[in-house]
């Protein structure tokens, strides 16, 4: 297992004064390491601060096992919803002084209430799910293998992930891989994937290329976060182009995948 990413939006930490705000805040765990939220003090730090006083100094803390994740919620009174955003609907509520649930979802978003009538989240990127070779194919269970690079394929990055590579699969010989805010509008009119922001969208490359294709440090610079900084924009280009060239390489995105996606406007309709 590779660990987890925990991403908390910017504008959901807190201040000095309490108030919301603040930068995003991407955290990488490995097994065994622990991850603490809430509002957080001087005499009790966190290192996802959430700014409401609705939320307890210490709200609770992600911990990573060998396999999967769990939650434990130190609020005495207020229960935690952990919504699966690529299901159907699917929540688990983690009641007050739960210690250690296991959460089975590959992408997870934790929800706490507050006192602004909204709510307070942040995203929880899990392990990779491993799958077995199909059945059928002989050998103990000792010589079986796992997939090397295990994808969701129904899930909002696999999505994104084809988009990505779109142009290579309809033979249309890009000059270079499609751009942050060309795949937000690729996705423009999709079920699910029309709601992502080019902020999502950089978390999603930011996940595949850090935990589900491990293309490796070189080309690791994250793909959000970075504006301002000389190379940047290369560094994410760099990103872009290496996630596209392992997933083609090793046929990680199909031509039948392109199915996946929303049509395509007629050249026509975009000319008038």
């Amino acid at each position: 297992m590779s660990g987890i990413v925990v991403h908390l939006p910017q504008g959901s930490g807190g201040g000095a004064d309490g108030e919301p705000g603040g930068e995003a805040v991407t955290l990488r765990l490995g097994p065994g390491e622990v991850a603490r939220f809430g509002r957080g003090s001087a005499k009790t730090p966190v290192e996802l601060r959430l700014a409401d006083e609705a939320i307890s100094r210490l709200a609770g803390e992600i911990r990573v096992t060998d396999d999967h994740w769990q939650l434990t919620n130190h609020s005495t009174t207020q229960a935690y919803l952990v919504e699966n955003p690529e299901g159907a609907g699917e929540y688990l509520r983690v009641s007050p002084r739960r210690a250690g649930a296991p959460i089975p979802f590959e992408f997870s978003r934790v929800v706490l209430p507050t006192r602004r009538g909204t709510t307070v989240s942040f995203q929880v990127f899990a392990p990779d799910h491993v799958y077995l070779d199909p059945p059928g194919t002989g050998g103990s269970w000792a010589s079986r293998t796992v997939t090397a690079y295990s994808l969701d394929e129904t899930a909002t990055y696999f999505l994104v992930l084809v988009a990505l590579c779109e142009p290579w699969l309809r033979d249309q010989s890009p000059v270079a891989v499609p751009t942050t805010p060309q795949v937000v509008e690729r996705l423009r009119g999709h079920a699910t994937g029309g709601r992502l922001t080019a902020r999502a969208v950089s978390s999603h490359i930011d996940y595949l290329a850090d935990e589900k294709l491990r293309i490796g440090v070189a080309a690791a610079a994250p793909e959000t976060g970075a504006g301002g900084v000389p190379g940047a924009g290369d560094r994410r280009n760099g990103k872009r182009d290496a996630v596209v060239g392992l997933a083609l390489k090793f046929a990680v995105v199909r031509e039948e995948h392109l199915a996946l996606l929303p049509p395509r406007a007629e050249a026509g309709a975009r000319g008038r």
